[in-house]
């Protein structure tokens, strides 16, 4: 026995269905770690505060995840409101991180 899951296709009850989200969400939380990882580096790296918010930087972001979700057939506009949210996030920890790094 494996302690991977089942792919979606091959998932026949609502438990394997379950375990294969959870294991799911479990990657998604250490891949965002590692995203806020790189907000903590961009604190360190950007000059000045006002550098911290890049709106045009934010609308890429957001498109380029729309795109991907496209890409993929699943819902946009589902992927871009959760980029929306995350970038703001993304910021709002990113100013956090600024000013500590300068306190």
């Amino acid at each position: 026995m494996t302690d991977l899951p089942l792919s979606p296709e091959d998932c026949i009850t609502m438990a394997e269905v379950r375990a294969g989200v959870d294991a799911l969400d479990r990657e998604l939380v250490a891949l965002l770690a590692r995203r806020f990882g790189y907000m903590r580096a961009a604190a360190r790296i950007k000059p000045t505060r006002e550098a911290v918010r890049d709106e045009a930087r934010k609308a890429a972001v957001i498109a380029a995840a729309v795109a991907e979700a496209e890409a993929r057939g699943i819902p946009a506009e589902v992927v871009a409101d959760i980029w929306e949210r995350l970038v703001e996030g993304s910021i709002a920890y990113e100013f956090g991180e600024w000013d500590r790094v300068r306190a």
